[in-house]
């Protein structure tokens, strides 16, 4: 069976499109809000207190940060919140001569994946020279002052060797 024939189709005019098309100019104000959830939210309210919260799933033992209120590996709910210490080793790194949309840079960024009591997470290094950082190296967080902290992530200004 052979397909049907298109639609006839024909372009405008300049005449046809400015005499016979309607346009209109509209700015859509869209107001949303988001919501981090009951594990993320508390989280985050944790480093603008200058804390790092865990959840702590009793079947397997481990302490997840970020938190999640139910376990991956069990399959159960997470039992109970815990204070995880501010100091990790790192796990992995970078050393990043350019940013993340390809912006040269003059003093390197250092991410790094920062192994805490169970899982880690993704932040910079500071206070260390590109040369002096390894695998296995023990760091702890650098708070930003108490008044400059919003609940993010980055109320960590960076981690620093110990």
């Amino acid at each position: 069976m052979a397909a049907p024939a298109p639609f006839p189709t024909r372009s405008l005019s300049d005449t046809e499109f400015r005499e016979g098309v309607i346009t209109v100019s509209h700015s859509v104000r869209a107001e949303y809000s988001w919501d981090a959830g009951v594990a993320v939210g508390r989280y985050l309210d944790g480093l603008k207190e200058g804390r790092i919260l865990g959840r702590e799933c009793r079947v397997c033992g481990r302490v997840l940060v970020p938190p999640r209120m139910f376990c991956e590996q069990c399959f159960r709910p997470t039992d109970r919140w815990v204070d995880v210490a501010p100091t990790g080793t790192v796990n992995t790194y970078s050393v990043c001569y350019v940013t993340w949309d390809m912006r040269p840079l003059t003093v390197p960024e250092l991410p790094a994946v920062i192994e805490l009591q169970s899982g880690g997470i993704m932040h910079k290094l500071g206070g260390v020279e590109p040369a002096d950082i390894h695998i296995g190296m023990p760091v702890e967080a650098v708070w930003k002052p108490l008044e400059e902290r919003v609940g993010s992530i980055l109320d960590i200004a960076y981690w620093k060797p110990l």
